[in-house]
């Protein structure tokens, strides 16, 4: 009996632990070229547990920009309001300037007319060079101030700590490309959970609501966004698993192909219209007028661009209008849309070729394709879905997805089933794979170079996260380095396969060190790499093995000895993890009596050793990640701007306070007489006088003073108004207060003038208790209202309405406390007794019932 009262206690302490909803929260950031979209992942009670974090300007994405000007920085909304007049110093695009190239960098930045200060850093690789022409900053604190705004909007959204995030990346982002990502999450101070591919978060959006156990299904995932162009081929299905005793269908999917176009996107489509109207307002101008030489010019062009494209995807025509576009004049033009979709002609075609590729790499047929989504803002263009359902051969492509929020509410699905706090009963497996394929390759003194030396590690496609170890005969340190497999097949701006260096020490020493020793086999080295959940592949470890046969001293065996003596040889191996020391031991089992001394013998026996290597990283150029010595120096950088961010927050906010205060004193004194009463036209004058120099400081003196300084202003007024305008609001609340309380001695005389006779428990000194209190009240009252009457309005009054509010309550007696009667459980009353019983209980409820409610009323007051 026990025992079934301990399970039932435990299982309903279980069910309770599932129950309480988790007070934690994670998040899943898309971050793309031009915005950036944030989804929370929170079990609050009443509250959807999946959401879009919407920004300060209650939009669901936001400007993935970042600007310096006035010696403050600005993100998102804020630097996305200053683009048009100060070009060059809101930065865009900084997602793809990480593991870039220098060169890569310039040519991509001047391609889309963006006139940044871009340097060379010690990496080979590009940084930003602010307006005070001293800072520079790198692709990863650039993008991770984006990442940190983004975890203040999924903060803001929750209302509670967002610590932990998954990123999502486009699928032909590199190692470089990737590790960089990782460092800016660091940067930001987020604990980013896993990197995942964008398509693969468009899928689990896809699938989540849907069974499989009936029928799998193929399904391509086309994106357009802004900078790139992809296809990827999604297989969905279902398998069987046991979960709790019970058979239960599990839907999975798993990524077949992808492919890619890295330098195809909306922003071809808008650069074609900025070079169309670029060159119609050269020639409307003439004399050898440039606008592409003026940056504001050209910022203000593709602002209207945006505009343009938009208005084209639902209309057949669109005007165009710049005001004061280039030395005060202004540009006015139209477009068709048939015009602009000649335009783009090329592009069009290039626009389905990854579908191509994708197709003629599977093998499948169109007719095999159970459903053809559209993701990304650059899929809404007409001809676009015109051209891929002409080449599908279908009436219409499929638009079940929101072709903005179908990837970050996807990834926030990924990112509750990685982390530790939140889980959620939906599930649906994730098989995706690597990107590309990734080799090694050895090198050293007296290394031959064979099939062990270069060789492929992890196919494309490979499913992640895994871990491999490769093992090679050697006796000397060696290089290794990590390649991608395909020279055709490299990211954006990546010009050598080999994307990582690893010098490989220690071991000619432990070589060396053993080499005396009788070695049974070959000096070996073995190399731990792994492929994370994120696509990162690296050389984790490397151990020397050594292995050598020593003659040892054993005890002999007995073949004569009684059964009940056993003696186990030594093993003939051993492996031992230290430098030079080796477990090994005899299992002996005989009774004490029956030992016997037959001395000992010598024996070969093997000893493995396994030495742990030094790994020093020898990677150079663009692809190298920020050393922790700039790791340390950005986080501190960043911590700084956050903290001047959010003095200048406070500064504005408190600026805006002392300003709405002068404002709304203003008119109260100009349109509430009543102020006039109970205040004198001396401290009115004195107010005003005192409201105007403030001002006169607010718009002069004061335009670069600090949040202290515009609360030190707004407490001066304060001090001033803030008796005026209690008086103002005692003018009515204190008779309204005296009211309540004559009212409630009026009603107390006559309820304590029937407790003799309705409640003759009391005793009659706690009658006469009540009558005094009730009388000292009374009193009190007459005598401030007499005060109250001598001063003036304008004098601080002689009693408040909270002070009648608080005045001590008088004690209300108990109830008289009656032993109730229990009758005999035999008895049963007759039908008329139940009903006089019934309506004497109702009687006698109705009447407590309104006594009780009048003097829970005085109570009350």
């Amino acid at each position: 009996m026990s025992k079934t009262m301990f399970r039932l206690g435990l299982m309903g302490f279980l069910l309770l632990l599932n129950s309480v909803p988790s007070r934690s929260a994670v998040s899943s950031i898309d971050l793309g070229s031009e915005w950036i979209k944030v989804a929370v992942v929170n079990l609050k009670p009443g509250q959807a547990p999946i959401s879009i974090a919407i920004n300060e300007m209650s939009k669901r994405k936001s400007p993935a920009l970042v600007a310096f000007h006035a010696n403050d920085r600005l993100i998102g909304e804020e630097a996305a309001g200053i683009v048009a007049r100060y070009p060059d110093k809101v930065y865009s695009n900084v997602r793809d300037l990480i593991g870039k190239p220098f060169s890569h960098v310039k040519k991509i930045l001047d391609s889309l007319y963006l006139p940044f200060n871009v340097v060379e850093d010690s990496r080979g690789g590009a940084g930003i060079k602010i307006d005070d022409g001293v800072t520079v900053y790198s692709a990863e604190e650039l993008t991770a101030m984006i990442l940190g705004y983004a975890l203040k909007l999924a903060e803001f959204h929750s209302k509670v700590p967002v610590k932990d995030a998954v990123i999502t990346v486009p699928p032909y982002f590199g190692q470089a490309e990737r590790k960089g990502l990782l460092q800016a999450a660091q940067l930001a101070g987020l604990n980013a959970l896993s990197l995942v591919n964008e398509h693969s978060g468009a899928a689990l959006q896809y699938g989540i609501d849907k069974d499989f156990a009936n029928g799998s299904r193929h399904v391509i995932f086309y994106d357009m966004g802004s900078s790139s162009t992809y296809a990827a081929l999604v297989y969905f299905s279902a398998y069987n698993t046991k979960e709790y005793g019970k058979t239960v269908s599990v839907n999975q999917f798993q990524v077949k192909d992808v492919k890619w176009d890295p330098e195809l996107g909306g922003q071809n489509l808008e650069l074609r219209l900025v070079e169309h109207f670029a060159d119609e307002f050269n020639k409307q101008v003439g004399n050898g007028v440039d606008v592409r030489k003026s940056p504001k010019a050209m910022a203000k062009l593709k602002k209207q661009v945006k505009r343009t494209k938009e208005i084209l995807s639902a209309n057949s025509a669109a005007p165009f209008s710049v005001e004061s576009l280039l030395d005060d004049r202004d540009f006015r033009s139209t477009i068709t849309r048939q015009k602009f979709e000649e335009m783009c002609e090329d592009l069009w075609e290039r626009s389905i070729i990854p579908v191509k590729e994708l197709l003629k790499h599977s093998g499948l047929k169109v007719d095999e394709i159970y459903a053809f989504e559209l993701i990304g803002g650059g899929t809404r263009v007409p001809k676009l879905q015109a051209k891929l359902q002409e080449f599908l051969g279908k009436s219409d492509v499929d638009r079940h997805l929101d072709a903005d929020e179908a990837t970050v509410l996807g990834a926030s699905l990924h990112a509750a089933n990685i982390s530790d706090g939140i889980k959620l009963n939906r599930k649906l497996g994730m098989v995706d794979g690597s990107m590309y394929g990734f080799m090694m390759d050895l090198e050293g003194p007296q290394l031959v170079k064979d099939e062990t030396t270069t060789q492929l590690l992890v196919p494309r496609l490979k499913k992640l996260p895994i871990k491999m170890f490769r093992s090679i005969t050697h006796n000397k340190d060696f290089d290794v380095s990590l390649l991608y497999e395909d020279e055709h097949l490299l990211p954006p701006g990546v010009t050598s396969r080999t994307f990582a260096k690893y010098s490989v020490s220690g071991l000619t020493d432990a070589s060396e060190k053993y080499m005396s020793r009788n070695l049974s086999s070959p000096v070996k080295a073995s190399l731990h790499f792994s492929l994370s959940r994120s696509g990162i592949f690296s050389l984790d470890r490397a151990d020397a093995v050594i292995e050598i046969s020593e003659w040892v001293e054993v005890p002999k065996k007995n073949v004569s000895a009684p059964l009940n003596l056993t003696v186990e040889a030594d093993s003939t191996k051993e492996t031992d993890a230290s430098d030079d020391t080796s477990t090994h031991s005899v299992n002996t089992t005989a009774n004490d009596q029956n030992t016997l001394d037959l001395g000992t013998e010598k024996k070969l026996k093997k000893r493995t050793f396994r030495i742990p290597l030094k790994i020093s990283e020898k990677t150079v150029g663009s692809g190298v990640p920020l050393s922790d010595e700039a790791l340390a120096e950005g986080i501190k950088r960043l911590n700084a701007l956050d903290a001047k961010d959010a003095e200048r927050r406070r500064t504005a906010e408190t600026k805006n306070d002392l300003e709405a205060y002068i404002y709304a004193t203003r008119e109260k004194l100009d349109y509430l007489d009543e102020l006039q009463t109970v205040s004198s036209s001396e401290q009115r004058q004195s107010f005003i006088e005192k409201l105007d120099e403030v001002q006169d400081w607010l718009y002069m003196d004061g335009e670069d003073a600090s949040a202290t300084q515009f609360e030190e202003r707004l407490d001066q007024l304060k001090d001033i108004g803030d008796p005026i305008f209690f008086r103002y609001k005692e003018l009515t609340a204190r008779p309204e207060a005296s009211k309540s309380a004559r009212q409630y001695l009026t009603e107390l005389q006559e309820i304590v003038s029937g407790w003799e006779s309705k409640k003759p428990w009391i005793p009659k000194e706690k009658i006469d208790q009540v009558l005094r209190e009730a009388e000292n009240l009374n009193k009190w009252l007459n005598d401030k209202e007499a005060e109250q009457k001598k001063i003036s309005a304008s004098a601080t009054p002689a009693y408040t309405s909270q002070e009648v509010a608080s005045t001590n309550r008088i004690p209300k007696p108990k109830p008289k406390v009656e032993k109730v009667s229990v009758k005999n459980e035999t008895e049963t009353p007759t039908p008329t007794e139940k009903e006089e019983t019934k309506g004497s209980d109702e009687s006698s409820s109705e009447s407590k019932k309104e006594e009780t409610d009048r003097e829970s009323t005085h109570d009350e007051l």
